[in-house]
C-alpha cells in the first residue's frame, strides 16, 4: 500500500457536494461568454428569474461527472504515451504564470524575456522529478501581450518534447495554440486521441465565468485539449473563511466548469483543480502557501477522488521572495502533502512571491523536494526482508550489512540519493568544498544542468509555420525576439556569491 491522506469523512463530503449542487441549481452561475451561454441554453439549462444566471440542475451536473474520463493518457511531442493522469499518480509541474524572474546571476528581480524562458525550458527538460513543463512565466518584455501565450508555447515545443501545461490569455488565444499542437499530429482527430498539453481554465469567482474562460473552454473542448478548472478561492475575501464553507464555494466553481466542458464535448478530460489562498487580514495579501490554503487543497482533492476525477492543485510553492528557510519549509511541506494526497498534477515548483516570481535555483531545489516526496509515497511492501532472520544472522556475523547481498540488491531503489543542491556532507568535507550554502549550491546546479542540455531538431517547415502563427497576431511588432543558441561548450565554472550573484572563475 501507499501512504494516504484523508481529512474529510464520507458523510461530510456528501454534505459539501449536496450543498454545492443546491447553489448551482438555485443561485446558478453568471456565464458572461455569449457562445457558452447559448450552448448551455440549447442543452436545456434554464435561467433564474432575472435571466442573468444559468441554473445547473443536479441531474445535469451528475451526468457531466459521469461523462468526464476518470483518467487519461498524456503523450509527448512525438506522439508516444508519456504518463497517465488519474488515480494516485503524482506529477510535479512548474507553476504558472509568473511575471518576473529572480535572476540568479545578478540577484535582481525583474520582468522576464524570451532568453529567460528558453533557459527555464532547457533546465526543466532535464529535471528528473519535474514530470512535464508549464508555460511558467510571461515574456511581455519582448513580445506583444496578445501573442505572448502562443510564443511561450512555441518556445516550449521547440525546447522540450515533454507534455506541457499551458493556457490562453485572451478569447482568441486557444485556436492559435491548438493549431501549433496540431502540427505535431496527423490532424485534429489525432490531437484529440493523443493530447500533449493541459490548458488551465480559471474560474472568476463570485459564481461567475468570464468571457475569456468561457471561450477558452469551448475552444479547448473543440480541440480535444484536456483542461484543469482552477478557481482562485480566496478564503475570507470572496469565499468563506471557514474550511467547509470555502470547499462548497470551490466545488461550485469547479463543477460548473466541468459541466460546461462536458456539454461542449462529452468526454473532454477535466482535472478538478484549484489555486486557493487565504486573505491575510493584516497584510492584505493572498498567501497561497498558507496552511489553511493547503488544507483546502487536500480537502477538495479528497472530494474529487470520491467522484473518481483527475486532480490538480497549486502546491510545492512559496510566498517568500528568496530561496530561504521560509521557501524551503513552505515548498517541502506542501509538496509532501500533495504526494500523500495523490494530486495528479501539482503546479508550483520554481514559484515565489504569490506565483508572481520564478526562480531557476528554486526550481532545481524543488526538483529534489519533489523527488523525496515521490520517494515517500512509494508502495510499502516486503522486499526480501520478511522473515528477517537471515539478516539478523548476517549482522551478528559481520557487524554490518553494507556488503550484504540484500543491501546490494535493494539500496539503489530504497535509498534516495540527492543532487549536490542538498547538503549531505559531513562538516569537514563541506568546509573543504567551500562551505557553500543552499542558494549557492542551487545557483551552481542551474549552470551545470544548463550546460548539459541536449538539443533536438524541429522540422523547419513546422518551426516556420509556428512562428508565422505568432507573427500573424502582431499589432505593432514586426519581428520575433531573437532566441539564444545552445552553448557548444561547457559553461564556465561558477563561483556563487553570498547574496545571489554568480561570478565566473577564470581558468
Amino acid at each position: 500500500m501507499r501512504p494516504q491522506l484523508n481529512v474529510l469523512s464520507d458523510d461530510l463530503i456528501k454534505e459539501i457536494l449536496d450543498e454545492a449542487k443546491r447553489i448551482m441549481a438555485e443561485t446558478g452561475m453568471e456565464i458572461r461568454g455569449e457562445k457558452m451561454r447559448q450552448r448551455l441554453l440549447d442543452h436545456g439549462l434554464k435561467t433564474d428569474e432575472t435571466g442573468s444566471r444559468i441554473l445547473f440542475t443536479p441531474d445535469v451536473v451528475d451526468a457531466a461527472i459521469a461523462s468526464t474520463p476518470k483518467s487519461f493518457t498524456l503523450f509527448n511531442r512525438d506522439g508516444d504515451p508519456y504518463t497517465e493522469i488519474g488515480g494516485n499518480n503524482v506529477h510535479y509541474v512548474p507553476g504558472s504564470s509568473g511575471l518576473k524572474i529572480l535572476d540568479h546571476r545578478t540577484g535582481e528581480t525583474r520582468l522576464t524575456n524570451s532568453t529567460d524562458f528558453i533557459e527555464y525550458a532547457r533546465l526543466c527538460d532535464g529535471l528528473e522529478h519535474i514530470a512535464y513543463l508549464a508555460t511558467a512565466f510571461s515574456t511581455n518584455k519582448d513580445i506583444e501581450s496578445q501573442v505572448s501565450d502562443a510564443w511561450r508555447l512555441y518556445m516550449t515545443l521547440t525546447t522540450s518534447k515533454k507534455p506541457v501545461v499551458s493556457g490562453a490569455f485572451s478569447e482568441e488565444g486557444v485556436p492559435r495554440m491548438a493549431a501549433m499542437l496540431e502540427m505535431f499530429r496527423n490532424d485534429r482527430a489525432d490531437l484529440i486521441a493523443k493530447p500533449m498539453s493541459i490548458f488551465t481554465i480559471t474560474a472568476t469567482g463570485n459564481f461567475r465565468y468570464g468571457e475569456d474562460s468561457c471561450q477558452n473552454l469551448l475552444d479547448c473542448a473543440d480541440a480535444g485539449i484536456p483542461v484543469e478548472i482552477v478557481p482562485v478561492t480566496l478564503m475570507g475575501l470572496i469565499a468563506p473563511v471557514t474550511l467547509v464553507g470555502a470547499l462548497v464555494f470551490h466545488c461550485v466553481d469547479v463543477l460548473a466548469g466541468l459541466t460546461m466542458a462536458q456539454i461542449a464535448r462529452p468526454g473532454t478530460p477535466v482535472l478538478f483543480g484549484g489555486a486557493p489562498a487565504t486573505f491575510h487580514m493584516k497584510a492584505a495579501s493572498s498567501p497561497m502557501a498558507a496552511i489553511e490554503a493547503q488544507h483546502l487543497n487536500v480537502a477538495y482533492v479528497q472530494i474529487a477522488k470520491s467522484l473518481d476525477l483527475p486532480t490538480q492543485a497549486y502546491m510545492a510553492l512559496s510566498d517568500g521572495k528568496l530561496l530561504d528557510a521560509q521557501a524551503g519549509g513552505e515548498t517541502f511541506s506542501s509538496a509532501l502533502l500533495a504526494a500523500i494526497a495523490g494530486v495528479n498534477s501539482v503546479s508550483g515548483p520554481g514559484m515565489l512571491d504569490f506565483v508572481l516570481t520564478f526562480s531557476l535555483p528554486k526550481l532545481v531545489f524543488d526538483n529534489e523536494v519533489c523527488g523525496q516526496s515521490l520517494h515517500f509515497v512509494k508502495e510499502i511492501e516486503p522486499r526480501g526482508d520478511l522473515p528477517t532472520q537471515d539478516l539478523v544472522d548476517e549482522l551478528l556475523k559481520e557487524d554490518h550489512l553494507i556488503t550484504s547481498p540484500h543491501t546490494l540488491e535493494h539500496w539503489p531503489n530504497e535509498l534516495y540519493l540527492t543532487d549536490p543542491v542538498i547538503d549531505r556532507l559531513n562538516r569537514e568535507t563541506w568546509e573543504e568544498g567551500g562551505s557553500m550554502e543552499l542558494y549557492e549550491r542551487a545557483c551552481a546546479e542551474v549552470e551545470t544542468r544548463l550546460a548539459k542540455y541536449e538539443p533536438f531538431e524541429t522540422d523547419p517547415a513546422i518551426d516556420a509555420a509556428m512562428r508565422d502563427l505568432v507573427k500573424d497576431g502582431f499589432v505593432n511588432q514586426t519581428e520575433l525576439p531573437e532566441l539564444p543558441p545552445v552553448p557548444d561548450k561547457p559553461a564556465p565554472e561558477v563561483v556563487p556569491g553570498r547574496r545571489g550573484r554568480v561570478g565566473r572563475r577564470r581558468r
